[in-house]
């Protein structure tokens, strides 16, 4: 079988660069070992955040909001998105200052981003407490999805529009390499020849791309979400609210609410050193993280640690060492990319790094700026480095004072 560009990996990221891909004309089989969206993909947040740590990250992330909000109009498949902007909250003077220079960074950027008062909060919010100390900035530009699955299954019919081939339950066990480049890759069902291979196995893809012989400077690393029984007073129209200085994010979920944070030891789970079969499902999950994380907003929002616990799911983030995305091409192996580096966003970063992504595997030329996101930035670095510093990225998610790299 002959095509145009493999994706391996039918998660968010994987996806968008498909459609993208076919979208531009090429020929696009997507191989993926178990279903779509069946990873990461189908386990996150589904939180869109117009604030980030630069100006590229701003910008994609504000392109990936205007693409999931007129999915219908581009991709010709209709997807349900929340509009209810999002609240960021600092208690602590540190994070009062890094909130403030967050505001003034991010309107230099473009995002519409402004300062909140207190009573503002407590009159939008109906499971936050303001306790009218806070120091909060409105981000009306913010949305979410409500069931991370709707943006997969629309990905995947737009892809099937297309005419992208995507291979469910189809492993690859291989990537040959032939004159110094990739041509293509190996299943268990057949070979593909292809010019073009992306990496986009998620929490596999450093396994991946040693098919091919070539290193990923990624470590993955567990994340923690649950939703909560339906609540009384928790208005569905709520706006998404991250308080900073605790590390946590909430939504209204299902008549609940979603509450996830990042932790600050935070397991790194290689699924290199797991058994073949080992998937997501598989991945030990621990709800008394989640509980110390409540309790430090227990004042706050009281039902986050106390209401019953419909549902607890786990994924696994892949951290770049500096806390940016990992995309582009593998230095020294022509033919093969990497659309990986997640750091927390990549599901709702997926439209738009999809989409810069195919422009430069189809022209040749990567959009302004993307091109620092390249592998090649990192060198090679030893698998303790690369886990030391992907931790360090985690554990300091809405770190006030970054010292080991950037931060969201």
């Amino acid at each position: 079988m002959d095509t145009d560009v493999v994706v391996i990996g039918a998660g968010a990221l994987g996806l968008s660069t498909a459609l993208h891909c076919a979208l531009a004309g090429r020929s696009v089989v997507v191989a993926e070992r178990g279903t779509a969206g069946s990873q990461a993909s189908g386990r996150a947040a589904g939180l869109f955040k117009s604030v980030q740590a630069d100006e590229l990250r701003t910008r994609l992330a504000r392109r990936s909001i205007a693409r999931a909000a007129s999915f219908g109009d581009w991709a010709g498949v209709p997807l349900e998105v929340a509009r209810s902007g999002g609240f960021l909250i600092a208690r602590t003077a540190q994070h009062r200052e890094y909130l403030a220079r967050e505001l003034a960074q991010s309107r230099g950027w473009g995002a519409d981003v402004r300062e909140a008062d207190p009573a503002l909060v407590a009159g939008r919010v109906s499971f936050y407490r303001a306790a009218g100390e806070e120091f909060a900035l409105w981000c009306p530009e913010d949305i979410y999805i409500a069931e991370p699955t709707a943006l997969i299954e629309a990905y995947l019919a737009a892809c099937r529009l297309l005419g992208v081939v995507v291979a469910e339950h189809e492993p690859v066990t291989g990537i040959p390499v032939t004159g110094g480049r990739v041509t293509g890759v190996h299943t268990t069902d057949r070979a593909i020849s292809a010019p073009v291979v992306v990496d986009a196995a998620g929490g596999w893809v450093r396994q991946v791309a040693e098919l091919a012989g070539a290193p990923v400077p990624l470590a993955p690393v567990r994340h923690q979400l649950l939703i909560t029984g339906p609540g009384r007073g928790i208005d569905p129209a709520d706006p998404i609210v991250r308080v900073v200085d605790a590390a946590v994010y909430l939504r209204p979920s299902r008549g609940g609410l979603m509450f996830g944070g990042f932790e600050t030891d935070p397991l790194p789970f290689d699924p290199r050193q797991q058994p073949p079969s080992f998937t997501t499902d598989d991945m030990p999950l621990d709800l008394a993280v989640l509980r110390k994380l409540a309790a430090q907003v227990s004042a706050e929002v009281p039902a986050a640690g106390t209401a019953p616990v419909a549902e607890h799911r786990g994924g696994l983030f892949t951290m770049s060492p500096d806390g940016r995305f990992v995309a582009g091409p593998v230095p020294d192996l022509p033919g093969l990319w990497v659309a990986s580096g997640c750091n927390g966003s990549g599901f709702s970063s997926s439209p738009a790094l999809g989409e810069a992504l195919a422009t430069w595997i189809t022209t040749g030329a990567p959009p302004p700026g993307v091109e620092a996101l390249s592998p090649a930035r990192f060198g090679t670095l030893p698998d303790d480095a690369l886990i030391t510093r992907g931790l360090w990225q985690y554990a300091h998610y809405y770190d006030p004072a970054p010292a080991g790299g950037a931060t969201r």
